[in-house]
């Protein structure tokens, strides 16, 4: 009997934009052999749409930032497809090669973004098939492939299967934000909170700015944005002041585009507390309240126990940020050994020894890094 011809599958419309998977902050990376983990980088989350050469470039909220960044679209173009729908982040690294936001956004604004690099870690869409729907190590497998051949400003984003928590340790030595860890068996869940974890290593965040204060002695513009964020009822909440991070070129540009959105009420319900133990008190006549349309990236030491903000450095305006998705990120507890029964029996095991295994970062400023897990 003839052996029945095999069936092409449909293709599927290329999509024009899918609403990215997220992370969710974690006090501790998972343990189980469920989890891939990769070096989180601090740039702009960015989706590549490459349809039979035209590409877009694509924002967390779907904006089309194609033009800002033409060297990385003419990369996307040279990739070896008809069609195809990428995940990633866009960055800028220092000398040392770790990615730096501060970088990022001068380099944007000065319309210098050449030397630019966009890591690459999802893969949802290949010639009409829809890969979005397959495990997480498949679309790694497809992803690596189709990057094998490719050269800066495009890299492929690897990563390490299972012992999280050695990962990190390493992960935290070269100085980078942190990592994020991802269910190996997971499909791509877009808006999905929780199948990723973030942890970090240092202590970024973002938050609406609010405010800000009269400069003092010989310093120009203004001397410290005041912070907040939006609690769980939708209201903001003051968080603190940032008062160093910037040059005088910050200063006037920063200033230039707060002075739009001068406000004459308050936009907290509740005022700032004029003292508190840490810095010096703020004086609420001295303060210039603005309407809560700009995000601000800072990093921090830590929260204080009256949940205010503890050695603030500004690192950049944030272009990408919804101001409205600004809320204060509390980790997700650790609970067990993160391996639970309910994930076990099914699940691969993992194809190195988790114990002697050596995991290569990301290329960052040309270069990979050994992670001794």
């Amino acid at each position: 009997m003839p052996r029945a011809a095999r069936t092409k599958e449909p293709s599927t419309v290329l999509p024009e934009w899918i609403k990215p998977q997220l992370t969710e902050l974690a006090d501790a990376a998972p343990a189980g052999d469920q989890w891939l983990h990769e070096i989180k980088f601090d740039g702009y989350r960015m989706h590549a749409r490459l349809d039979h050469g035209a590409v877009k470039l694509l924002t967390r909220t779907g904006l089309d930032w194609t033009h800002k960044y033409p060297a990385i679209a003419r990369a996307v173009a040279g990739l070896g497809a008809q069609q195809a729908y990428l995940d990633g982040e866009l960055c800028a690294v220092d000398a040392h090669g770790i990615t730096s936001f501060s970088r990022m956004q001068n380099a944007s604004d000065a319309g210098n973004a050449a030397g630019l690099v966009f890591y690459l870690f999802d893969l949802l869409h290949l010639d009409g098939e829809d890969v979005a729907v397959l495990p997480l190590t498949l679309r790694k497998e497809r992803l690596a492939a189709l990057l094998a051949k490719e050269a800066p400003p495009l890299f492929y984003s690897d990563h390490h299967r299972g012992n999280g928590p050695a990962f990190y340790q390493q992960a935290c030595k070269l100085s980078v934000e942190g990592i994020v860890s991802k269910r190996l068996d997971a499909a791509y869940a877009p808006g999905n909170r929780g199948l990723w974890r973030k942890v970090k290593c240092l202590n970024r965040e973002e938050f609406v700015v609010i405010g800000w204060t009269d400069p003092e002695g010989r310093r120009p513009y203004f001397g410290a944005l005041l912070l907040a964020y939006y609690d769980p009822d939708g209201r903001l909440t003051y968080a603190g002041r940032a008062g160093t991070g910037f040059d005088d070129a910050e200063l006037q540009r920063v200033w230039q585009r707060l002075q739009p959105l001068a406000a004459d009420r308050m936009p907290v319900d509740t005022p700032p507390p004029r003292s508190t133990r840490f810095g010096s008190p703020l004086v609420l006549s001295r303060v210039h309240w603005v309407r809560p349309e700009l995000v601000a990236e800072v990093k921090y030491l830590t929260w204080t126990d009256d949940n205010l903000l503890r050695q603030v450095v500004y690192e950049g305006l944030r272009e990408d940020k919804p101001v409205a998705e600004i809320r204060r990120e509390m980790p997700r507890r650790k609970v067990g050994t993160g391996n639970p029964s309910h994930l076990q029996g099914n699940s691969p095991r993992a194809d190195t020894d988790i114990g002697r295994a050596e995991t290569k970062t990301p290329p960052i400023g040309g270069r990979r890094a050994t992670l001794a897990c």
